[in-house]
Protein backbone atom coordinates (compact mmCIF):
# COMPACT_ATOMS: atom_id res chain seq x y z
CA UNK A 1 0.00 0.00 0.00
CA UNK A 2 0.76 3.74 -0.33
CA UNK A 3 1.89 3.66 3.10
CA UNK A 4 4.73 1.56 2.80
CA UNK A 5 6.60 4.24 0.80
CA UNK A 6 9.07 6.09 3.14
CA UNK A 7 8.60 9.31 2.18
CA UNK A 8 6.77 10.88 -0.70
CA UNK A 9 8.50 14.08 -2.38
CA UNK A 10 7.28 17.67 -2.30
CA UNK A 11 4.19 17.98 -4.58
CA UNK A 12 4.42 20.67 -7.32
CA UNK A 13 2.40 21.55 -10.17
CA UNK A 14 3.91 22.65 -13.46
CA UNK A 15 4.49 26.17 -13.58
CA UNK A 16 5.51 29.02 -16.42
CA UNK A 17 7.04 32.12 -16.08
CA UNK A 18 8.56 35.05 -18.50
CA UNK A 19 11.96 34.26 -17.59
CA UNK A 20 11.65 31.11 -18.84
CA UNK A 21 9.37 31.08 -21.36
CA UNK A 22 12.13 30.86 -24.28
CA UNK A 23 11.35 27.87 -26.66
CA UNK A 24 14.24 27.77 -28.78
CA UNK A 25 16.49 29.86 -31.65
CA UNK A 26 14.97 33.11 -33.16
CA UNK A 27 15.12 36.67 -33.43
CA UNK A 28 15.94 37.73 -30.17
CA UNK A 29 15.04 34.38 -28.29
CA UNK A 30 17.52 33.27 -25.96
CA UNK A 31 17.80 29.41 -25.48
CA UNK A 32 17.66 28.71 -21.37
CA UNK A 33 20.44 26.67 -20.24
CA UNK A 34 20.45 24.98 -16.53
CA UNK A 35 23.33 22.90 -14.79
CA UNK A 36 23.24 20.34 -17.48
CA UNK A 37 24.18 22.83 -20.22
CA UNK A 38 22.11 23.77 -23.13
CA UNK A 39 18.40 22.78 -23.36
CA UNK A 40 17.92 20.28 -25.83
CA UNK A 41 14.94 21.38 -28.39
CA UNK A 42 12.55 18.39 -30.11
CA UNK A 43 14.91 18.33 -33.08
CA UNK A 44 18.31 18.18 -31.14
CA UNK A 45 16.60 15.46 -28.75
CA UNK A 46 15.72 12.81 -31.46
CA UNK A 47 19.39 13.68 -33.52
CA UNK A 48 20.98 12.62 -29.86
CA UNK A 49 19.24 9.11 -29.86
CA UNK A 50 20.24 8.48 -33.30
CA UNK A 51 23.98 9.51 -33.05
CA UNK A 52 23.96 7.52 -30.20
CA UNK A 53 22.72 4.50 -32.48
CA UNK A 54 25.01 5.86 -35.62
CA UNK A 55 28.42 6.63 -34.36
CA UNK A 56 29.36 4.73 -30.87
CA UNK A 57 26.99 2.02 -31.97
CA UNK A 58 24.22 1.49 -29.45
CA UNK A 59 21.40 -0.85 -30.41
CA UNK A 60 17.78 0.75 -29.53
CA UNK A 61 17.93 -2.53 -27.10
CA UNK A 62 20.80 -0.98 -24.79
CA UNK A 63 19.52 2.66 -24.88
CA UNK A 64 15.71 1.38 -23.57
CA UNK A 65 17.21 -0.85 -21.20
CA UNK A 66 19.84 2.13 -20.06
CA UNK A 67 17.13 4.32 -19.43
CA UNK A 68 14.60 2.08 -18.08
CA UNK A 69 17.30 0.96 -15.09
CA UNK A 70 17.75 5.32 -14.90
CA UNK A 71 13.58 5.62 -14.34
CA UNK A 72 13.61 2.14 -11.74
CA UNK A 73 16.58 4.00 -10.07
CA UNK A 74 14.72 7.44 -10.27
CA UNK A 75 11.58 6.38 -8.74
CA UNK A 76 13.39 3.74 -6.40
CA UNK A 77 15.54 7.16 -5.08
CA UNK A 78 11.98 9.41 -4.47
CA UNK A 79 10.11 6.58 -3.14
CA UNK A 80 12.24 4.55 -0.80
CA UNK A 81 10.51 1.37 0.52
CA UNK A 82 10.61 0.51 4.18
CA UNK A 83 12.26 -2.98 4.84
CA UNK A 84 10.16 -5.91 3.97
CA UNK A 85 7.64 -4.03 2.50
CA UNK A 86 6.65 -4.40 -1.31
CA UNK A 87 5.15 -0.98 -1.96
CA UNK A 88 2.57 -1.02 -5.53
CA UNK A 89 3.57 1.12 -8.10
CA UNK A 90 1.33 1.98 -11.36
CA UNK A 91 3.48 2.14 -14.56
CA UNK A 92 1.09 3.68 -17.53
CA UNK A 93 2.89 2.96 -20.97
CA UNK A 94 2.36 4.29 -24.27
CA UNK A 95 3.17 2.63 -27.68
CA UNK A 96 6.42 4.35 -28.70
CA UNK A 97 9.70 4.17 -27.33
CA UNK A 98 9.08 6.28 -23.83
CA UNK A 99 6.71 3.27 -23.08
CA UNK A 100 9.60 0.98 -23.84
CA UNK A 101 11.37 2.99 -21.27
CA UNK A 102 8.64 2.02 -18.81
CA UNK A 103 8.21 -1.60 -19.34
CA UNK A 104 11.61 -1.73 -19.05
CA UNK A 105 11.27 0.04 -15.40
CA UNK A 106 9.19 -2.45 -14.17
CA UNK A 107 10.92 -5.36 -14.49
CA UNK A 108 13.77 -3.76 -12.81
CA UNK A 109 11.06 -2.22 -10.43
CA UNK A 110 10.29 -5.77 -9.35
CA UNK A 111 13.63 -7.18 -8.11
CA UNK A 112 14.07 -4.07 -6.75
CA UNK A 113 11.29 -5.48 -4.30
CA UNK A 114 8.34 -3.42 -5.27
CA UNK A 115 5.07 -4.22 -6.71
CA UNK A 116 5.21 -3.08 -10.81
CA UNK A 117 1.33 -3.16 -12.45
CA UNK A 118 1.69 -1.73 -16.02
CA UNK A 119 -1.08 0.29 -17.94
CA UNK A 120 -0.51 -1.01 -21.68
CA UNK A 121 -3.01 0.64 -23.45
CA UNK A 122 -2.23 0.13 -26.93
CA UNK A 123 0.65 -2.34 -26.86
CA UNK A 124 3.39 -2.26 -30.01
CA UNK A 125 2.83 -5.65 -31.46
CA UNK A 126 4.84 -5.16 -34.38
CA UNK A 127 8.16 -5.05 -33.16
CA UNK A 128 9.72 -7.97 -31.37
CA UNK A 129 12.01 -5.99 -29.35
CA UNK A 130 8.70 -4.51 -27.07
CA UNK A 131 7.05 -8.50 -27.61
CA UNK A 132 9.95 -9.42 -25.99
CA UNK A 133 9.74 -6.95 -22.94
CA UNK A 134 6.04 -7.78 -22.14
CA UNK A 135 7.11 -11.36 -22.55
CA UNK A 136 9.46 -10.53 -19.89
CA UNK A 137 7.12 -8.87 -17.19
CA UNK A 138 4.76 -11.93 -17.60
CA UNK A 139 7.51 -14.41 -17.01
CA UNK A 140 7.72 -12.54 -13.80
CA UNK A 141 3.96 -11.92 -13.08
CA UNK A 142 3.92 -8.46 -13.15
CA UNK A 143 0.18 -7.56 -14.43
CA UNK A 144 0.17 -5.69 -17.44
CA UNK A 145 -3.52 -4.25 -18.02
CA UNK A 146 -5.06 -2.55 -21.14
CA UNK A 147 -6.70 0.15 -18.84
CA UNK A 148 -6.40 1.85 -15.91
CA UNK A 149 -7.44 0.87 -12.46
CA UNK A 150 -10.88 2.02 -10.41
CA UNK A 151 -8.77 3.21 -7.60
CA UNK A 152 -5.24 4.62 -7.66
CA UNK A 153 -4.97 4.55 -3.75
CA UNK A 154 -2.99 1.94 -3.23
CA UNK A 155 -0.35 3.15 -5.51
CA UNK A 156 2.70 5.14 -3.20
CA UNK A 157 3.10 6.76 -7.16
CA UNK A 158 2.17 6.70 -11.07
CA UNK A 159 5.00 6.40 -13.53
CA UNK A 160 4.24 8.38 -16.82
CA UNK A 161 5.99 6.59 -19.74
CA UNK A 162 3.14 7.38 -22.36
CA UNK A 163 4.97 10.33 -24.40
CA UNK A 164 8.38 11.04 -25.12
CA UNK A 165 10.04 13.43 -27.31
CA UNK A 166 8.46 12.74 -30.51
CA UNK A 167 5.61 13.62 -29.34
CA UNK A 168 3.53 16.15 -31.18
CA UNK A 169 -0.10 17.58 -32.06
CA UNK A 170 -3.11 16.47 -30.13
CA UNK A 171 -3.74 14.33 -27.33
CA UNK A 172 -5.77 11.28 -28.59
CA UNK A 173 -7.78 7.77 -27.21
CA UNK A 174 -7.39 6.54 -24.87
CA UNK A 175 -4.75 8.70 -23.77
CA UNK A 176 -6.85 11.75 -23.70
CA UNK A 177 -8.42 10.01 -20.80
CA UNK A 178 -5.84 8.73 -19.33
CA UNK A 179 -4.15 12.03 -18.93
CA UNK A 180 -7.34 13.52 -17.64
CA UNK A 181 -7.57 11.19 -14.83
CA UNK A 182 -3.93 10.77 -13.60
CA UNK A 183 -4.11 14.69 -13.82
CA UNK A 184 -6.49 15.04 -10.89
CA UNK A 185 -5.90 16.07 -7.49
CA UNK A 186 -6.32 13.01 -5.94
CA UNK A 187 -3.70 10.73 -8.11
CA UNK A 188 -0.71 9.52 -6.27
CA UNK A 189 2.15 11.65 -6.99
CA UNK A 190 3.25 11.22 -10.71
CA UNK A 191 7.14 10.59 -12.25
CA UNK A 192 7.46 11.81 -15.69
CA UNK A 193 9.98 9.93 -17.77
CA UNK A 194 11.92 12.68 -20.06
CA UNK A 195 9.01 14.69 -21.26
CA UNK A 196 6.11 15.18 -18.86
CA UNK A 197 2.89 14.01 -20.73
CA UNK A 198 0.45 16.17 -23.12
CA UNK A 199 3.12 18.82 -22.53
CA UNK A 200 4.92 20.53 -26.26
CA UNK A 201 9.12 18.81 -25.79
CA UNK A 202 10.07 22.51 -25.96
CA UNK A 203 7.23 24.86 -24.73
CA UNK A 204 6.20 22.91 -21.98
CA UNK A 205 2.25 22.58 -20.66
CA UNK A 206 -0.21 23.36 -23.25
CA UNK A 207 -2.66 26.05 -23.15
CA UNK A 208 -5.57 23.64 -23.81
CA UNK A 209 -6.15 20.07 -23.35
CA UNK A 210 -5.23 17.34 -21.18
CA UNK A 211 -1.82 17.33 -19.40
CA UNK A 212 0.30 15.96 -16.58
CA UNK A 213 1.44 17.85 -13.52
CA UNK A 214 4.31 15.58 -12.14
CA UNK A 215 5.75 15.69 -8.53
CA UNK A 216 9.12 14.36 -10.10
CA UNK A 217 10.92 13.99 -13.76
CA UNK A 218 13.37 11.89 -14.46
CA UNK A 219 15.06 13.72 -17.87
CA UNK A 220 17.37 11.25 -19.81
CA UNK A 221 20.32 11.87 -21.63
CA UNK A 222 20.05 15.46 -20.79
CA UNK A 223 16.73 17.44 -20.09
CA UNK A 224 14.78 19.04 -22.91
CA UNK A 225 13.66 22.59 -23.34
CA UNK A 226 10.48 21.80 -21.68
CA UNK A 227 12.19 21.06 -18.07
CA UNK A 228 12.43 24.77 -17.67
CA UNK A 229 9.07 24.97 -16.84
CA UNK A 230 8.87 22.37 -14.53
CA UNK A 231 9.52 22.72 -10.79
CA UNK A 232 9.88 19.41 -8.07
CA UNK A 233 12.46 16.98 -7.87
CA UNK A 234 14.46 16.40 -11.15
CA UNK A 235 16.50 13.30 -12.11
CA UNK A 236 18.95 13.04 -14.76
CA UNK A 237 19.49 9.74 -16.31
CA UNK A 238 21.92 8.39 -18.84
CA UNK A 239 25.49 7.53 -17.41
CA UNK A 240 26.23 6.82 -20.87
CA UNK A 241 26.70 9.67 -23.42
CA UNK A 242 29.91 9.99 -25.04
CA UNK A 243 31.82 12.84 -25.05
CA UNK A 244 31.52 13.60 -28.59
CA UNK A 245 27.96 14.56 -28.18
CA UNK A 246 28.42 16.21 -24.92
CA UNK A 247 30.65 19.10 -26.62
CA UNK A 248 28.59 18.99 -29.62
CA UNK A 249 25.37 19.86 -28.34
CA UNK A 250 27.14 22.16 -25.53
CA UNK A 251 26.40 19.83 -22.52
CA UNK A 252 27.28 20.36 -18.98
CA UNK A 253 26.56 16.92 -17.24
CA UNK A 254 26.86 16.27 -13.78
CA UNK A 255 29.05 13.60 -12.20
CA UNK A 256 26.90 10.61 -11.09
CA UNK A 257 27.42 9.64 -7.75
CA UNK A 258 29.14 6.55 -6.43
CA UNK A 259 27.70 3.63 -9.20
CA UNK A 260 24.22 5.29 -9.15
CA UNK A 261 22.19 5.43 -12.49
CA UNK A 262 20.83 8.98 -11.47
CA UNK A 263 21.81 12.45 -10.50
CA UNK A 264 19.34 14.17 -8.92
CA UNK A 265 19.67 17.99 -10.04
CA UNK A 266 19.39 21.05 -8.07
CA UNK A 267 15.65 22.12 -7.42
CA UNK A 268 16.03 25.55 -8.07
CA UNK A 269 17.58 25.67 -12.11
CA UNK A 270 17.59 22.33 -14.69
Amino acid sequence: SSDLCKSHPTSSRATSSPAMAASGEGVGVTRPEGCCGRLLNQQEAIAVDEELMASPGFSIDQLMELAGLSVACAVAEAFPREPESRPAVLLVCGPGNNGGDGLVAARHLHHFGYEPVVVYPKPNQKQQLFVNLVTQLAQLSVPVESALPDSLDRYCTVVDSIFGFSFSGAVRAPFDEVLRRLSADSVPPVVSVDIPSGWDVEKGPPSEGPFLKPSVLISLTAPKLCAAHFEGRHFLGGRFVPPSIVEKYKLKLPSYPGVSQVVELPSSKI
